[in-house]
């Protein structure tokens, strides 16, 4: 179902492109997920996509500006922290909490999407995926309680439900299972490394050091319902 290119989000080759919202998605998952924002519409809601696949040059720019400091790292409550103070291994676990390492984000696989409701929120709102716009009293609070209740009956799960000591919560994130079990199943730790070693990541040299720690934590460890 994928190849070592399409694992890594090197290839778009397992993507459906759509327009109106423009995302691309995999091509298996593109109907049932559909499914699921007919059903939401029917209750009221409007499932957008605000993130789905992503490829591994996007990964690799996100990675590369937070480990050059161009953008903020943040903590389990989204506050920014100090960048001065981190050791190097302290910054790469700061990143791995809410970001994956290019190549192994789950969000290559075109199996993930990021959702949320955009006529829920005021005029001028930015979204900023964080946990507190999904609790009692943030904008997309309704919406959660929605997905709380239907979501596996369309194949999807929340990879990161809870925190356990990987990444953080993002309960926004939506995995189709029945593909992305296969995706992950078939993301070893030896092509990873391949990918890693070949690659202009900063801090490469810590990361393939710690390689088969941080496969296990931040790669391997979800919650699987």
């Amino acid at each position: 179902m994928f190849n070592e290119w399409e694992l890594t989000g090197r290839a778009r080759t397992h993507l459906l492109q759509i327009d109106h919202p423009r995302y691309a998605i995999h091509r298996e998952v593109h109907e049932p997920f559909k499914a699921m924002q007919d059903a939401a519409q029917r209750d009221g809601f409007a499932l957008h996509p605000f993130s789905a696949f992503r490829d591994y040059k996007t990964q690799l720019r996100i990675w590369n500006r937070k480990f050059a400091g161009e953008k903020p790292l943040y903590d389990r409550n989204g506050k920014a922290r100090d960048q001065s103070v981190l050791s190097l291994d302290e910054r790469i676990d700061c990143i791995l909490n809410w970001s994956a390492l290019p190549g192994a984000s789950r969000h290559h696989w075109g199996t993930e999407i990021d959702v949320v409701d955009l006529t829920l929120v005021p005029p001028g709102y930015v979204v900023q995926l964080l946990p507190e716009e999904t609790q009692p009293g943030g904008v997309f609070h309704e919406l959660h309680l929605w997905l709380d209740e239907h979501i596996e009956q369309f194949g999807f799960f929340r990879p990161y439900k809870a925190y356990q000591g990987g990444m953080y919560e993002e309960p926004w994130h939506l995995s189709y299972k029945p593909v992305a079990t296969l995706a992950l199943d078939a993301l070893t730790l030896e092509l990873l490394e391949q990918v890693i070693a070949a690659s202009s990541l900063l801090g490469k040299d810590a990361v393939l050091r710690r390689l088969p720690e941080l496969y296990e934590r931040h790669v391997r460890n979800i919650c699987e319902s």
